[in-house]
């Protein structure tokens, strides 16, 4: 299957990328999305990140200095001003 690169900019990117590497620029585009596909399969998902939020931001409290909470506190939150 062939590719059109219709952009110039994107043209000029992968014949100085192929050029460095000393590729083909067939192997310049694989290898090139292939280490991006890699790179973002890598990355947490966002379920991960908050969880990882989460339990830093458990890590950091101190429950002997917490507050109690009660209902006056949790209506007053719902109150509009």
């Amino acid at each position: 299957m062939a590719i059109h690169i219709t952009n110039p900019e994107t043209d000029a990117l992968l014949r100085k990328l192929a050029s460095l590497k000393k590729t083909g620029l067939t192997d310049t585009v694989h290898v090139a999305l292939q280490h991006e596909l890699e790179r973002e399969e890598g990355k947490p998902c966002l379920v991960e990140i908050s969880r990882a939020f989460a339990r830093d931001l458990r890590a950091m409290g101190n429950p002997a200095l917490a507050l109690p909470v009660d209902k006056d506190l949790i209506d007053s939150l719902y109150e509009e001003d």
